[in-house]
């Protein structure tokens, strides 16, 4: 049994393959936690402590015990109004405006099988047991039920939260985090992943000190700016030493995570929705779900706790034909051409596509409505079979003729005022009344709030995947949610939450009509890298900015919550359009193999030396792909402090490797570099597949291999590597 219940003390222990989260409902009936970390068979209830503390109040039932306090106890899920001053979990409102709640435990329920959250993203695992922990205000008349995931395979343990209004009077959610995380003691650091458009995902490591370290977005999407995930680690925890645990937010909208070292040396995590536009309105008998949290411990450093949650998201979040599928190798025609093409422009890349290898063209933007910049048309999703020059059933077939498969770009969240949609239907708009909204890339956001909204945006993109044989479509979102207003509501305190609902109706809709469909995420690149869009969409466009340097420090980041299967990640043209820097073909292409692989670029403007330098990269690519997309992820350097990038992936077998690195800096007379590999056998011995070097996989890891120094900028390498049978 993955969850255990000892009766007598109260004590819920659920259990992995490797860890073991533990908490007791205690004789006052409050909810406290007891430990998290390394699989233990033991009830660590004696941890507690109780002491008289000053200025740290006392529930009323106990009468003159001072000793117990909600100040300085553990909990799963500390609400405001206990005498908790710390950070809480759950703020609710009364109608009358006072907020105080005192939610105690009523009884629990162990299934099996994986709890859903209706019309959220949610881990999804057969193998997998359920626990509701039941909590009650009478005064209030609110219940509050925990739900606990236990995914045993991939050593995660996942939390919700379920409210329901069971009082006279409405109720506001003012707050509501899905995890609580209480550690008695301990010297640790906070890893989160911040940056900004164009240069997402960059690791920042710090030390826990005391009062709040907080990220989040009140942007309505997870954003570029901080991503909702985050890793406390002790301090001199390393890749592949020291405990540490990860907690991502399954959601893709506005969020807040937060780390506090309180007035008694304790830490308390809290991840969960973000305060701001946030006050949700609960009515008599309606019921609220916060969306889900992954929680996940390494006793063995940062190295094992990413591989687990690379499982997870492989295994239990992606859904669909290629969840585990090798995605065909693509060529996006935006680079190529941006906004000016038409249909001949289109066959015309298809045919240098497939004469090369690539598999895959994507139309993007520029397609539809009046549609030949960024300021109008978003709305209108109708063919510009003017600007094509065809159908699109009859473009989708030329394209097909010449053997390469046909995708295509889409904007649904968006609208322009120079639209069809909005000149018919401004309140469609978010946007509040009597105020000039604030614009984003000169357009504004359509109000997912309202189910109307999005019944219309299905019909329209629904009918345009049907017209032809659509094989892969790019979902884009190229702004941030600002003017927070729906039409459709008297309560505004409902709408940026009930927004991401939504969106992913809209998500859940078209995947679920076009189930052979190839998905990939995007928001202006990498601005909703999450898991509740990986629930929807296999991969993600990792980044616009494509440039191999910068990427190689982007990838670097997202590796650590997410698997390199989701990472889109293209070869483009150089100097590179973001960054103006310039690096080889190869470097470009060993960079981008470390993710599902593509093109951007215009491929009729290569050289014909870098023409059989792509073949050769596709030739490669699915010789490795097996490896990269579905192996054991390994950082061999911080390329944020080393001169050198260096990764590797080895499949679950320990039979074959892939090995890649670039020089970041070159110097005159510059040493050779050495690099340790890593999840090799230590019994078995390797194959070059390119040199026939035959290496020993223990002194791989132990000594290391040296890297020999090339001249020129950006120098790379890749090594496949074979077992020896």
């Amino acid at each position: 049994m993955a969850i255990i219940y000892n009766k007598e003390k109260r004590i819920f222990s659920l259990h992995t393959e490797h860890t073991t989260y533990q908490m007791m409902a205690d004789t006052h009936d409050y909810l406290l936690h007891l430990y998290y970390g390394k699989r233990l068979d033991s009830e660590m209830d004696y941890i507690l402590t109780y002491y008289d503390r000053g200025f740290s109040g006392n529930p009323y039932d106990l009468g003159n015990d001072r000793t117990y306090s909600l100040d300085a106890l553990p909990q799963e899920f500390p609400v405001l109004g206990t005498g908790d001053y710390r950070t809480t979990a759950g703020k609710i409102r009364e109608a009358n405006g006072c907020m105080a709640l005192d939610l105690r435990y009523t009884g629990y329920q162990i299934q099996d099988g994986k709890y859903d959250l209706p019309g959220l993203p949610a881990a999804h695992s057969e193998a997998a047991q359920t626990l509701c922990i039941y909590l009650k205000d009478e005064r209030v008349g609110v219940e509050v039920t925990l739900l606990y995931g236990v995914l045993p395979d991939c050593d995660v343990i996942t939390r919700s939260v379920k409210v329901t209004n069971v009082g006279k009077n409405e109720i506001y959610l003012e707050k509501l985090s899905s995890a609580c995380l209480d550690l008695l003691y301990g010297d640790y650091d906070v890893l989160t992943f911040y940056g900004r458009h164009a240069m997402e995902r960059n690791m920042q490591r710090t030390q826990v000190t005391h009062g709040r370290q907080v990220i989040g977005s009140n942007r309505g999407t997870s954003g570029h700016q901080y991503n909702p995930y985050m890793i406390l680690a002790e301090h001199g925890t390393t890749e592949t030493a020291g405990a540490c645990y990860g907690v991502s937010l399954v959601y893709s909208g506005s969020f807040e995570g937060s780390v506090e070292l309180d007035q008694f040396d304790q830490i308390r995590l809290v991840m969960g929705l973000q305060e701001d536009f946030f006050s949700y309105q609960l009515k008599p008998e309606q019921t609220f779900y916060a969306p889900e949290a992954v929680l996940s411990y390494s006793a063995y450093g940062m190295e094992q706790l990413s591989n687990q949650m690379h499982h997870l998201v492989r295994e239990h979040i992606c859904r669909g034909k290629y969840k585990d599928q090798i995605r065909p190798v693509l060529v996006n025609s935006w680079e190529a051409c941006y906004f000016d093409f038409n249909g001949e422009a289109i066959v015309n890349l298809a045919e240098q596509a497939a004469a090369l290898g690539v598999e895959l063209l994507v139309m993007d933007d520029g397609w539809f409505g009046t549609r030949d910049d960024d300021n109008s048309s978003l709305g209108d999703w109708i063919v510009n079979e003017d600007k094509l020059g065809c159908s699109l059933t009859e473009l989708t077939k030329r394209v097909h003729d010449k053997g390469v498969q046909f995708g295509i770009w889409i904007e649904p969240e968006m609208v322009s005022e120079n639209s069809d949609l909005y000149r018919k239907h401004p309140e469609w708009a978010i946007q509040v009344p009597g105020k000039h909204p604030v614009h984003g890339r000169n357009q504004l956001v359509l109000d997912f709030a309202n189910p109307e909204v999005v019944d219309h945006i299905y019909e329209q993109i629904a009918a345009v995947l049907r017209q032809g044989d659509i094989n892969y479509v790019k979902w884009d979102m190229n702004r941030s949610l600002c003017d927070i207003y729906s039409d459709s509501m008297v309560w505004q305190g409902n709408v940026m939450y009930d927004y991401i609902l939504g969106v992913y109706d809209l998500l859940e809709r078209l995947t679920q009509a076009f189930p052979d469909m190839l998905w990939e995420g995007c928001s202006g690149g990498g601005g909703r890298f999450d898991m509740g869009m990986l629930y929807y969409t296999p991969q993600i466009w990792c980044s616009d900015n494509t440039d191999a340097v910068d990427r190689i420090r982007i990838q670097y980041g997202t590796s650590f919550a997410y698997p390199l299967s989701t990472m889109g990640a293209h070869v483009s043209a150089v100097p590179n359009h973001q960054t103006g820097r310039v690096t080889d073909m190869k470097t470009r292409g060993v960079v981008a193999m470390t993710g599902a692989f593509g093109y951007e670029l215009d491929l009729g403007k290569l050289s014909e030396e870098d023409k059989t330098a792509v073949r050769e990269q596709i030739k490669t690519y699915h010789e490795a792909a097996p490896v990269i997309l579905k192996g054991d992820y390994y950082r061999l350097s911080n390329p944020f402090e080393a001169e050198y990038g260096a990764w590797m992936s080895v499949d679950e077998e320990k039979k074959h490797a892939v090995v890649g690195a670039v020089l970041l800096n070159t110097h005159g007379n510059h040493p050779v570099f050495y690099i340790r590999l890593r999840g090799l056998a230590p019994e078995r011995s390797y194959r070059d597949k390119k040199t026939g070097t035959v290496y020993s996989g223990a002194a791989l890891m132990e000594l290391g291999m040296p890297f020999t120094i090339v001249s020129g900028n950006y120098p790379s390498y890749q090594i496949l590597l074979d077992a020896v049978e």
